[in-house]
């Protein structure tokens, strides 16, 4: 499993979700990924917003990030321009850090929806 920069400002880490996939299978990893989509969310919001990613960094061991590396995160991963995460963006930005799962990502597809029918 190889390292990989997030961001692009320099926080690394172990990429250990193809292991994760290979151990839980597609919907066991994805029901994870929902699970930390919440543990990270504003409650009252539900999405991932500027205040909840900060008051949470230590649940990723990012408890030193300033502001701006937060703000960075949620631009990373905000598709409608919101300036917050929903779930759907969460999910779609935690595949985009992984390159084994990027380089998967067809067989996980293919395996969530077979599973779904």
């Amino acid at each position: 499993m190889a390292s990989t920069t997030a961001w692009n400002y320099g926080i690394v880490f172990e990429d250990f979700f193809p292991a994760m996939v290979e151990k839980l299978g597609a919907e066991g990893f994805m029901k994870e990924l929902c699970n930390g989509f919440r543990l990270l969310m504003d409650g009252d919001k539900g999405m991932i917003t500027f205040e909840s990613l900060k008051r949470n960094s230590a649940l990723l061991g990012l408890e030193g990030m300033s502001d701006e590396e937060v703000w960075c995160m949620l631009r990373e991963g905000d598709l409608d321009g919101d300036g917050a995460l929903n779930e759907m963006e969460f999910c779609t930005l935690m595949f985009r850090l992984s390159p084994g799962l990027m380089e998967s990502s067809k067989e996980l597809l293919e395996e969530a929806i077979v599973g779904e029918f």
